[in-house]
């Protein structure tokens, strides 16, 4: 049955019945979705076809990028990531309340707070070398990673324009020109960065450097598109305003537990795979789990765009006023991503016995990938859980504290050094900290008041 509801001003809203509400839910998270899994996909593969192309230079530089790519995801992209992520919420709420000025507003103070923060970022960067020799990286390994890292800065600028450029789109749902631009972007940084690397011979240097000016290519094409184009004429960009400055303090208000939940999920993987280097048989042990993350890492954005989603669709349905619509956002996330978890792992679990060759030929570390396949499976399954967009940065970045660093982490280490089970056991402690986040996201969706919400959001705007 259809029953009406009274928002303020007097308007009665007929809603759906739940069950066609959530069908309904389902196809607009799926639109959304599918081009954002490709748009995210592009962007990391630009960054890995350089690495690809660093190869070819030798095993020194190879190794030096991989090092350096890996401290710069740590120390600046998962920041400037997490921190974009506020815009799903802001920009999301604004633009289902019809506050469309508020978008340029909002978009406008992310860019101002990305740019002020790849100032220290891009400090750090340049003593990167210095860095890792003390931290007991070998001199020469160091050398290389710093000369990539110095190189790497002018990329750091436009993906954090980048960033904010895809959130203000995607909270609009137009994620075709976000599609069609990171496409673009890969096709023109392919060729760009092997004429850099090998025919004008940079080197290290040009696959380093083609990575800033393919993200630049793409930042162009979304301001031409913003600009240009009719969907985009309500929510253009206005012009600097004064209301920029209290807009930067709440967004960094937002950004900042965003980033924290962000970072701290991403950095608890990168100190297991540390942790495996101080294991018996390092080198089995961090090729390893290096590969399971490899594969949980690329999966990791199917979830991750279902998430992106969800939020978008929450935070209009609450800009709104329809508690129920974003009710069903949640859980059609939920059922989406679940459904695509068991088919992935079905996949990855058939194929366990040779899908190791994809990363290396040794025999040894293709079976001991065959063995870890279930584990890196149950990962799987629990990130696909946690897609769900609400805009709760605050107390996620607190469940991701707890579930990571009170649980998973001293897990780990129990299990890998004092019960000896080596990389399984880092990889289960990591496992039981995604475990009770998921469990307690779980019940954060099922106790929520969604009218609450709403009231909440409609005080803001209105």
């Amino acid at each position: 049955m259809e029953e009406a509801l009274l928002f303020p001003g007097g308007a009665a809203v007929t809603v759906a019945p739940k069950w066609q509400m959530f069908v309904e839910e389902l196809k607009k998270l799926s639109y959304i979705a599918a081009p954002m899994v490709v748009v995210t996909v592009s962007q990391t593969l630009l960054r890995f076809a350089s690495m690809m192309m660093v190869g070819h230079l030798g095993e020194l530089a190879l190794s030096g990028a991989a090092i350096a790519t890996s401290l710069a995801n740590v120390t600046g992209h998962s920041l400037l990531f997490g921190m974009a992520s506020a815009l799903e919420t802001l920009c999301g709420q604004a633009f289902g309340a019809e506050q469309y000025q508020k978008l340029g507003i909002y978009t406008y103070a992310s860019i101002i707070c990305h740019l002020v923060v790849c100032v220290p970022i891009s400090i750090l960067w340049i003593f990167m070398d210095k860095l890792l020799i003390f931290m007991g990286q070998d001199p020469s390994i160091s050398s290389e990673a710093g000369q990539y890292a110095i190189w790497l800065i002018p990329a750091l600028f436009p993906y954090a324009i980048l960033q904010s450029l895809i959130r203000y789109l995607q909270t609009q749902s137009l994620i075709l020109p976000m599609l069609w631009s990171s496409v673009t972007s890969l096709i023109f940084h392919v060729p760009l960065c092997w004429t850099l690397v090998f025919k004008l011979k940079l080197g290290i240097a040009g696959a380093a450097f083609s990575i800033g000016l393919s993200y630049w290519f793409n930042v162009i094409l979304l301001l031409l598109y913003i600009k240009y184009s009719s969907t985009c004429k309500k929510t253009d960009l206005a012009p600097f305003s004064k209301d920029i400055l209290p807009s930067m303090r709440e967004f960094f208000r937002l950004s900042v537990p965003s980033a924290t939940m962000v970072c701290l999920e991403w950095w608890t993987c990168e100190i297991v795979v540390l942790l495996s280097g101080l294991l018996p048989k390092p080198e089995l042990e961090t090729s390893v789990l290096s590969v399971c993350l490899s594969v949980s890492s690329l999966h990791y954005f199917i979830p991750y765009s279902i998430g992106a989603a969800a939020s978008t669709r929450v935070s209009n349905e609450l800009g709104a006023g329809c508690a129920d619509s974003a009710r069903a956002s949640v859980w059609a996330a939920n059922v989406l991503s679940i459904t695509e978890a068991i088919i992935a792992c079905s996949i990855i679990f058939c194929c366990r016995h040779f899908l190791g060759y994809a990363f290396s030929t040794e025999k040894e570390v293709v079976d001991y990938f065959g063995e870890m396949t279930p584990f890196v499976c149950l990962l799987l399954v629990m990130d696909s859980i946690q897609a769900v967009g609400s805009g709760w940065q605050h107390i996620g970045a607190y469940i991701n504290l707890g579930a990571y660093y009170l649980v998973g982490l001293p897990v780990a280490m129990v299990f890998g050094f004092v019960l000896h089970l080596r990389g399984k056991g880092l990889w289960l402690g990591l496992n039981m900290g995604s475990i009770v986040q998921s469990i307690l996201l779980t019940l954060l969706a099922c106790t929520t008041n969604w009218r609450k919400q709403v009231s909440i959001i409609l005080h803001t705007f209105f």
